[in-house]
């Protein structure tokens, strides 16, 4: 199957999205040439603010193959995806991401956002190292 097909699917999805009042985004998750993930945006009916299509389409992935790293995955998303989603896409270690149209408001960071680190640092650090050693 193409690219075109994927993404046509993912059209499909976005426009469950839209039909709901939510963002039109929709996303699917392919692996072998299969979908085994499917998602559109869902965060105003889930109260989630993490409810994106592609969030939405790695969740179903990962319970359908059991594995919350989607290894030689392919994600098609029918809007570029936000940082959140990147960084998702990156922890479940999806291999190639495919998207329709851009996002000419994405945006890095609102500045609405403050960030403080280094609050416990040690403590927090110390409990990671311990972990991770405990696994070696």
């Amino acid at each position: 199957m193409s690219d075109e097909t994927f993404m046509r699917r993912a059209l499909e999805l976005a426009q469950r999205g839209a039909a709901a009042g939510e963002v039109p985004v929709g996303a699917v998750v392919v692996v072998d040439g299969r979908i085994v993930g499917e998602g559109w945006n869902r965060p105003i009916a889930a109260c989630d603010p993490t409810a994106h299509a592609e969030i939405q389409a790695m969740r179903a992935a990962a319970a359908a193959l059991g594995n919350y790293r989607l290894a030689g995955a392919a994600l098609f998303v029918t809007l570029e995806p936000c940082d959140m989603c990147l960084g998702a896409m990156f922890h479940a270690r999806i291999e190639r991401a495919v998207f329709g149209a851009t996002d000419p408001k994405k945006k890095i960071l609102k500045p609405q956002t403050a960030v403080r680190g280094g609050v416990l640092a040690g403590e927090c650090g110390a409990l990671l190292t311990a972990f991770f050693a405990a696994r070696r």
